[in-house]
């Protein structure tokens, strides 16, 4: 594993430094956890949730649309108290919404029905304590879903960035299929863990990087850069970049997808 991620409270600043940009900006977000709604739409009958958790809401996006997807209480819990501002904002009365960290959950333990959680564990050194508090807080018979993002995701932008700034890290670290699948079974037996690779189309590796500014998802970990990198080494990034015939360019991501029922 590579460099490990920063600490929360830089987390939870750049998050929040984002909120206002982040929804016009969440594609990915988007795709991942509108599968999970769907998911949870194919219970049928045999979902009906008296109270939903949405563990890391942001800006409360999912949150609006489970609550009104499932007349229930529905809570949104996000570190960054930027981003619960903006939830607060834009969210009609009857949503909770709360800071705090999902790896010590200010509720009780089997309160919950659902945890949803959308692009959110792969912000943490150890996604197993965050899986332990879902299990936690999870009514016998209640469901977990969430997704996260795998080794390989802007494999182009890291390669790039290898051949225009050598041993210098610039892309986000995260866990192998393998780590990932040997840290849900110890938490969450009997899980089903889905993959895919989603590629999403840019117009250039300058749009890609102002996305994940817009997003608050720039590299986070404590071996960045405190400076601009230079002019120089951003060209050859970007002429470095594989580019597709019409000059536009494709970025991957590594996409999984945890379910799991409480006994």
């Amino acid at each position: 594993m590579s460099s490990s991620i920063a600490d929360k409270s830089l987390i939870a600043s750049q998050f929040g430094g984002a909120s206002k940009t982040y929804d016009g900006a969440s594609r990915l977000q988007r795709i991942m956890g509108d599968e999970m709604v769907g998911a949870l739409k194919l219970a049928g009958d045999d979902l009906r949730p008296r109270r939903i958790l949405d563990l890391g809401c942001g800006t409360g996006w999912f949150t609006r649309k489970i609550a009104q997807t499932w007349p229930c209480q529905v809570t949104g819990v996000d570190l960054s108290p930027g981003m619960i501002k903006q939830a607060s904002e834009r969210s009609e009365q009857g949503i909770e919404l709360m800071v705090a960290d999902a790896e010590s959950l200010p509720v009780p333990s089997n309160s919950f029905d659902v945890v949803f959680s959308n692009l959110m564990v792969q912000w943490c050194d150890d996604p197993r304590t965050v899986f332990a508090e879902c299990r936690r807080v999870l009514r016998p018979g209640g469901r977990l879903v969430l997704s996260t993002l795998l080794e390989g995701t802007l494999g182009e932008l890291k390669q790039a960035w290898a051949e225009a700034d050598p041993g210098q890290q610039h892309i986000n670290r995260f866990e192998s299929e393998t780590a990932l699948r040997q840290r849900v079974e110890a938490v969450l037996p009997d899980a089903r863990l889905d993959t895919r690779t989603i590629a999403l189309p840019y117009a250039s590796p300058m749009a890609l990087a102002a996305e994940l500014r817009l997003l608050g998802a720039g590299f986070k970990s404590e071996s960045r850069r405190r400076t601009l990198t230079a002019p120089g080494r951003v060209r050859t990034m970007c002429l470095s970049y594989p580019k597709q015939s019409d000059g536009t360019i494709i970025a991957s991501y590594e996409a999984a997808w945890v379910s799991w029922q409480a006994s």
